[in-house]
Formats: structure tokens, sequence, C-alpha cells
């Protein structure tokens, strides 16, 4: 994979949130193996950011706390990142909060689980992006500053894992545009959508559920955490005139 560095030849850096889940770790590889120092953030699982961050291609990474629902602390992370670094080029907003609930049973979707889901989805991402947004425009990074919102294809198709998690996300596609709109030109928002992605936590779940799943999907499978780390990347490295858009990673399943 070609490094990617910036129009000065300094190492760019690469903040994920949600860093120690299945889709945010993969993000965090294959940034790293392209270049970029990574801030593996966490909410909790502090020991595991710090063994992802050991296991990084590069080095100049390190794991800081950052839950996406604390303002104030997402302004400490901020606060890190400048003393440690100096800089932020990209933003990869990968936490997310959800539960299995029944689309009909309306009760179950109680109003903790709603205000979690909202927090953590829809607020937590445009905090991150308000405690960055300096070192965001300061990039210099070809094509300037990048926040990946990672989405997903129930924004679209209001089929995934309660009422409350689509209506997050296409919240979150939303936000993508009005924020694109708002920092342009100096930062670019893309949101990347996926399909099912066949994380260790899909693979643990009912069998014949997944297999539906893949047979529901034109292409026949689930997505790869690869395939989406890829397209984080080539929002970041390749799609350098493009913003305030939704790229689908999703093997076409909104077709069937």
């Amino acid at each position: 994979m070609t490094t990617l560095t910036t129009a000065h030849g300094a190492r760019p850096v690469a903040v994920v949130t949600g860093a120690t889940g299945g889709l945010g770790a993969q993000i965090c590889r294959t940034l790293a193996q392209a270049g970029f120092a990574i801030v593996a953030g966490y909410r909790s699982s502090a020991n595991a950011a710090h063994a992802l961050v050991g296991e990084l291609a590069g080095d100049g990474h390190c794991a800081l706390c950052a839950p996406v629902a604390d303002s104030a602390a997402l302004a400490r992370l901020a606060d890190a990142v400048a003393t440690r670094y100096g800089r932020c080029d990209v933003l990869v907003n990968c936490a997310g909060t959800t539960r299995f609930v029944a689309h009909a049973d309306l009760d179950a979707l109680d109003d903790a689980l709603i205000d979690d889901v909202l927090a953590t989805n829809v607020r937590g991402p445009f905090a991150m992006v308000r405690a960055l947004r300096a070192l965001l425009a300061g990039s210099r990074l070809a094509g300037g500053g990048v926040v990946i919102n990672v989405s997903s294809i129930a924004a679209q198709t209001a089929m995934g894992s309660n009422v409350m998690y689509c209506a997050s996300k296409a919240a979150l596609d939303n936000l993508t545009r009005s924020l694109a709109r708002a920092l342009a030109p100096t930062i670019r928002v893309v949101s990347v959508a996926p399909g099912l992605v066949d994380t260790e936590f899909v693979k643990s779940m009912d069998s014949a559920w997944r297999d539906e799943q893949a047979a529901r999907t034109p292409l026949g499978r689930l997505a790869y955490p690869e395939e989406i780390a890829r397209a984080v990347l080539a929002a970041v490295r390749e799609l350098r005139f493009t913003t305030g858009c939704v790229l689908p990673v999703d093997g076409g399943r909104p077709l069937s």
C-alpha cells in the first residue's frame, strides 16, 4: 500500500473513535499501514486500545480516552492531540452504539436507550468535529482535513437493530452534508455507509440469521472490515474533490 504524506512530507495524524471495535480497529490498521500516526480513541476499553496501538505498523501512535458523549472530555482530547502532534489531518467517527429491539416493539425502545443511541451516534460525531475543527482546518494533507463519519445502509433502508439506530444513521448522513457545507473548503466531510459487516461480533450471532442477511445481498455475502477500511482510506487519499456525500459499501443490499 502506498505511503501517504502531506504536501510538506510530514506524517499525517488520524484520530479514530471507537477504535477498539472490530471495524474501528481495522480502520486504524489500514490507516497506519498507509503512513498515518493513529490516535486510537476509546471510551472504557483502555487496555484494548493500548494493545491495538502496540500492533500498528509504524510508530508515533497513541491511545487516548474519547468518550464522544462527553464534550468536556473531548476538549481535553483535542488539547492532548495538539500537544503531542500539533496537528490532526483526519477524524474517523467510528464510535457507535445500539441494541437489538424489534421495530414493532415501541415499549422496549425505552428512553434511556434512545438517549444513548442519539448521544453516541449523532451528538458524538458533531462534538468530535467541534473539538478538533481548528486542528483539521490547519491540515496540510493534500485535499485538506477530512472527517469520515461511519454510517450504515440502515439510514437508507430503515432496516436495522432498532428504529432509533436507523434514525440516528439517517441523521448522521444529514449531518455529513450540513458540516460539509459549513466547513468547506478547508475540511471535507464524507459518510462511509457499510452494509452488515462480518466482524467477530456478527460472527458470534446466529449463523442462520447471518446466512439470511448474506442471501438478501445481491453480491451474496456480508462486507469485510477490510473493505470498509479501504473505503475510508480512498475517501481520504483518492477522492479529494468529494465532500458532503455518502459512500455505500453494502454489496447492493438496498436493491433487494
